[in-house]
Parts: C-alpha cells; structure tokens; sequence
C-alpha cells in the first residue's frame, strides 16, 4: 500500500540496494549489508513503511538474486546463494 507521498518505487529502490551489494564500504569490499529501517524510508521518499512495501520490495529484491530480511529497526540485504551451502534438516534429524 503505497504511503500519502504517492507511489512508491520498488523497482528504483530495489535497484539501489542490489547496487549496494557490490559496493566497498564499511571496510569490506562487497557483501551483505544492513541498512536502517530509517534510511529505506528516505529512499522511498515516505516517512512510514507498511508490511505490504516492506512484502513488495523483498519481492523486488528476490527478483534481483538478492533476500530481504526485516529485524525490525533495520534491515539485512543478502545474496540469495548464500543459503546454498547451508546443511539441511530432514526428518531423520527430527525424530
């Protein structure tokens, strides 16, 4: 749901934030980043992000290779193949 600014750019903003992933700061080179909650606000030009914003550019981002993860006053941005690697669980280990 788009905020009284009018409508909200995910495509832009998502564009920004995989753009990001690649980019040195912080001292590393590239990687996954965090970004307040505050700051993705004022890429979008709005003062409030709905769940329905935060669904639609987790979307946009998802479309780019990249997860969103909401941890409430900030957010992480992560390549999706990060996840590759990591050990499943199944039902062998569950019982």
């Amino acid at each position: 749901m788009p905020g009284m600014e009018g409508q909200l750019n995910f495509n832009l903003v998502a564009d920004k934030l995989a753009a990001l992933y690649a980019e040195a700061f912080g001292g590393k080179k590239s990687g996954r980043y965090r970004i307040a909650a505050r700051l993705l606000r004022q890429l979008f030009g709005c003062r409030r992000l709905y769940e329905d914003d935060v669904r639609m550019l987790t979307r946009a981002l998802a479309q780019r290779g990249y997860v969103l993860v909401d941890m409430d006053n900030f957010f992480v941005v992560m390549a999706a193949n990060t996840f590759l690697n990591y050990r499943r669980a199944n039902e062998e280990c569950l019982s």
